[in-house]
């Protein structure tokens, strides 16, 4: 039995059991006690602007310390060594490869917050290491590397929560619970427009040292090319490493469509996109606008929609031939019968709803790992929004209508 099986056999006891983990040949101090682990894998401005200060906000009420980060960029991976010893007291140990993170018995869980290329990989490794995960939405760029990373998940029992945080919110518990209730009638239509005056891409733009990058680490086997620091720091922007708005910002949308509506996956989707507007010396090549379309077997299309240039128009609403549930402001929910034709039960005028608390995303997450209950969104909620996600993206590159089968997990042209 290996020290991470056992570490998994303690946290899925540990509520009731009466065995310690001196009996379980832990080296650790009697005040650590049960103390986690935790490796920070993509040290990025997500990993350490949002990810890290989450965990360390809650370390001393869930008992865990970041003891270990890794990126190839040696500027991202020392800041973040850094602001673990202003919190703990000691600096992470740092590493350039995830394999070599992963490699370090003592780390019980990670936070995957590293490129859109990386992610799938990464999850699958983590979980046959052991390691219980937080991973970064979208899951994967292919469904291959998809159902390699959920088939690992699933055989080795490990928690996952996916980075769709926007469904852990008091708002949209309540718009969830709302939706139940039937009061839309029927809904045959959700929509989200969600423009920026620019593409997201571009506040990424850093200088960066070619001698201060791992380069091929962060390629992550795609084709060898000459270091680029816009590439680096930008990579956003860049179709091989990311999709652009169909995975990069419709993946919450489309999962806010399966918390609220119950849906699993779309049977059929179609899409167009392409760079309209941003078209300088980087050569961006991720699209600037995007066009989505899924269909779902429950009766009902969700629309989306990104113009990366110009910033007005966002809204995210589901419509029913009884009323209108407005998400567009996701700290704030709200419903009314606008748009109606004839009687319905709902007032014309919005109201808003009341919050429902739950707990925030990544402290779900902890509390999870130690009582092994699946998440709020666990690899099931984001096998789902990936599968969709993909289809959009097939469905722009090819110009065809693609179609997904849950029983052979196959996405093809239909």
């Amino acid at each position: 039995m290996t020290e991470q099986t056992t570490r998994r056999d303690f946290l899925k006891t540990s509520a009731g059991a009466a065995v310690t983990l001196g009996a379980l040949g832990y080296a650790k101090s009697a005040g650590a006690n049960d103390r986690l682990s935790i490796g920070i894998i993509g040290c990025g401005s997500r990993g350490r602007g949002t990810i890290m200060p989450a965990i360390n906000h809650l370390a001393k009420e869930q008992n865990v310390e970041i003891t270990a980060v890794c990126d190839p960029w040696g500027a991202h991976r020392r800041e973040a060594a850094l602001m673990c010893n202003d919190w703990f007291g000691r600096e992470a140990r740092q590493y350039t490869s995830h394999k070599e993170l992963l490699d370090q018995q003592d780390v019980d869980l990670v936070a995957i917050v590293s490129c859109d290329h990386q992610h799938a990989i990464q999850l699958k490794d983590a979980a046959e290491a052991g390691k219980d995960v937080f991973c970064e939405k979208p899951l994967a760029k292919n469904l291959e590397e998809l159902k390699a990373a959920y088939d690992a998940v699933k055989a080795n029992d490990t928690v996952v929560q996916v980075g769709t945080q926007i469904r852990s919110r008091p708002s949209i518990e309540a718009a969830r619970q709302f939706f139940a209730t039937g009061a839309l009638g029927r809904v045959g239509r959700v929509e989200q427009i969600r423009n920026a005056s620019r593409p997201y891409w571009y506040q990424y733009i850093r200088e960066v040292e070619e001698n201060d990058v791992d380069w091929p680490e962060f390629l992550f086997g795609l084709s060898p090319r000459p270091f680029d620091p816009v590439m680096c720091s930008g990579w956003y922007g860049y179709r091989d490493f990311s999709d652009g708005p169909i995975p990069g910002l419709a993946s919450h949308f489309i999962d806010l469509v399966h918390f609220i509506t119950g849906a699993k996956f779309p049977s059929s989707c179609v899409a167009m996109s392409g760079v309209y507007t941003w078209i300088d010396e980087h050569q961006f090549d991720a699209p600037d606008h995007a066009t989505a379309v899924w269909e779902y077997s429950e009766g009902f299309k969700a629309h989306y929609s990104t113009n990366f240039g110009n910033g007005s128009g966002s809204r995210m609403n589901f419509y029913g031939n009884q009323g209108v549930l407005d998400v567009s402001d996701w700290s704030k929910s709200y419903v009314s019968g606008e748009g109606v034709h004839g009687e319905t039960d709902l007032a014309r005028e919005p109201a808003q709803l009341d919050d429902i608390e739950r707990p925030e995303h990544v402290e779900d997450w902890l509390q999870c790992v130690r009582n092994r209950k699946a998440p709020n969104a666990d690899i099931e909620a984001g096998y789902q929004h990936a599968v969709a996600c993909l289809m959009g993206v097939i469905a722009s590159d090819t110009g065809q209508r693609q179609i997904y089968d849950h029983e052979t997990r196959t996405i093809k042209a239909g």
